[in-house]
């Protein structure tokens, strides 16, 4: 009997270290998913904001602006219409934001559209994600992206 109850602690005990060591595992993919949400609503936020500029055929107006190149932020008769967001403000630090706008108008359109009226707008929000041994080394990226039609 008293063998018994040792072979019964010895495998609660192997059990037990094991779930111990998932514990780190599990609260890292925890916060990374927390990050990751946190993520997808700034670039949410941020893709409304652009939605509300005006950008319309009469009276001409163009505060949406659009990206010279993959890598500019966009510009609206040479200002800067979104600014790339290299480090966000409290309770948000650790996450930058940048937008970038294209003219749906120029080949190759955006998908299969090819349209003057309507832009391309991708909101990319970087961070450094958690792991299970502390922050990651490179940074991820989430983007949302959408068309906006003239109005």
């Amino acid at each position: 009997m008293l063998a018994e109850v040792l072979a019964a602690v010895a495998v609660v005990a192997i059990g037990l270290s094991a779930l111990t060591s998932a514990l780190p595992v599990a609260g890292a993919a925890v916060s990374e998913g927390a990050r990751l949400s946190t993520a997808t609503f700034l670039a949410g936020a941020r893709l409304e904001e652009v939605r509300t500029a005006p950008w319309s055929a009469a009276p001409p107006v163009d505060r949406l602006g659009v990206s010279a190149a993959p890598l500019s932020p966009p510009e609206s008769g040479g200002t800067t219409t979104f600014a790339d967001e290299a480090a966000l403000p409290d309770p948000y630090a650790g996450y930058s934001r940048q937008v970038r706008i294209l003219n749906c108008g120029l080949p190759p359109g955006c998908g299969a559209v090819i349209s003057g009226r309507l832009r391309q707008v991708t909101v990319t929000v970087a961070y450094r994600p958690v792991t299970a041994r502390g922050l990651a080394a490179l940074d991820k990226a989430v983007s949302v992206t959408t068309l906006v039609a003239q109005r």
